[in-house]
């Protein structure tokens, strides 16, 4: 037989150690050239710079 608990793990213990992995928003900065949101120390997609200089060609439609 496999080991099983001795006595039964209360909510309080339970929700406390469940207390860290809430799921965070993520942490977002409007891109200085165009304003769209887009994450930190990234190349902006929408227009493709990154602290004030063109990183990358973006393709406009």
């Amino acid at each position: 037989m496999t080991p099983l608990p001795k006595r039964k793990v209360s909510k309080g213990r339970r929700d406390r150690r469940r207390a860290h992995d809430a799921l965070e928003a993520r942490n977002l900065v409007s891109c200085s050239n165009c304003g769209e949101k887009r994450l930190p120390h990234r190349v902006c997609l929408n227009c493709g710079y990154y602290k004030g200089r063109e990183v990358i060609a973006v393709e406009r439609e």
